[in-house]
């Protein structure tokens, strides 16, 4: 058995949930010893399409032509496009009819989560669709002294500082401006948001806060992964997570994985598998401030419950669903 993973416009998506998804399927298919490749002109028997542009659909309509089969990953809703790029809520009607008429002609739709599952199910696709987490790699997240040396001198970050992250596109739906506010409320404290998008694409509000209209305690370094990103998950003090709409978050489960306390909005992504023993969920501004000021006094520690978590959804536990799936997709010839 060979897989296709296909990823469309991997530059642009690469700083995404999506892009970050591909490369955990990749480790899932190396664990589990199958064979894939990420060229669509080579021989395959599944494409595992992850993207929605013209050429994977193109790619889709090839790959039923040649009686092959396709896998559908469902990372994207009509539900989670909202609030995000300029004009975004106008064509959401559109894109949900687009993602109905994708994911209705594949053999199988895979979603991250029951949720998710759920909201493509209300759409009216008929296809099967089975929730498989995005997984998470353990070992990337790990402690490393080293690591963290790299995140305080990259942020010059002083003796007993207290600081709070976030890892998000700057989009309303990631809450952009409650994280703001947030900080407002806590000025004491150090807040940084790693990620960002073309502020062109953006509304205004959102450009000119990411831009300006941010306190001083707030800052926007972009995007930056590797050493410093993966040590500020360990090094700094709470991941705040204000998002309003998730099809998972791997960045929650990056928090979770790196031991760290996590303080997220409560909404109905995390029902059945991330509840307030494993994080603090909340809903409000002010719920948010309580929250993360009993974090950073020490007066709630649920990092413990919280590894726990991402050991539950680990790339080698989802690796074996994965692979069940294909075989699933196949034995249906």
């Amino acid at each position: 058995m060979k897989i296709l993973l296909y990823l469309e416009a991997e530059k642009f998506l690469r700083k995404s949930g999506i892009g970050r998804a591909i490369h955990h399927q990749k480790r899932a298919l190396d664990i589990a010893g199958i064979d894939y490749t990420t060229n669509p002109k080579e021989d395959f028997d599944i494409a595992h399409i992850n993207t929605y542009g013209i050429k994977s659909i193109l790619l889709l309509f090839r790959v039923k032509r040649m009686g092959k089969k396709v896998i559908y990953h469902g990372h994207s809703t009509q539900e989670d496009f909202r609030n995000s790029f300029i004009g975004s809520n106008l064509l959401a009607p559109l894109v949900k009819r687009y993602l109905t008429f994708l994911y209705s002609h594949a053999d199988l739709v895979i979603t991250p989560t029951t949720y998710a599952k759920q909201l493509i199910s209300s759409y009216g696709v008929k296809t099967p669709i089975v929730a498989i987490s995005n997984g998470i790699d353990l070992e990337k997240y790990k402690r490393s002294i080293d690591k963290e040396l790299a995140f305080k001198k990259h942020f010059h970050v002083k003796e007993n500082e207290k600081i709070v992250i976030c890892a998000a596109l700057y989009f309303k739906r990631k809450g952009i401006d409650d994280f703001v506010k947030v900080a407002e409320m806590m000025p004491d404290v150090r807040f940084i948001w790693f990620g960002e998008t073309n502020l062109w694409t953006v509304p205004g509000w959102v450009r000119r806060l990411v831009k300006t209209n941010h306190p001083s305690n707030v800052e926007f370094p972009g995007y930056i992964k590797g050493d410093v990103y993966e040590g500020a998950m360990t090094a700094s003090d709470a991941f705040f997570f204000p998002s309003h709409e998730e099809t998972e978050g791997i960045v929650v489960l990056e928090a979770l994985a790196s031991n760290q306390h996590v303080v997220a909005r409560d909404i109905p992504v995390y029902n059945g598998w991330l509840d307030n023993r494993a994080a603090s969920l909340v809903s409000t501004n002010e719920a948010f401030v309580e929250k993360l000021s009993d974090v950073l006094t020490h007066k709630i520690d649920k990092h413990i419950a919280g590894y726990q978590v991402a050991q539950s959804r680990s790339i080698d536990s989802i690796s074996s669903q994965l692979v069940a799936a294909y075989h699933a997709v196949l034995d249906e010839s």
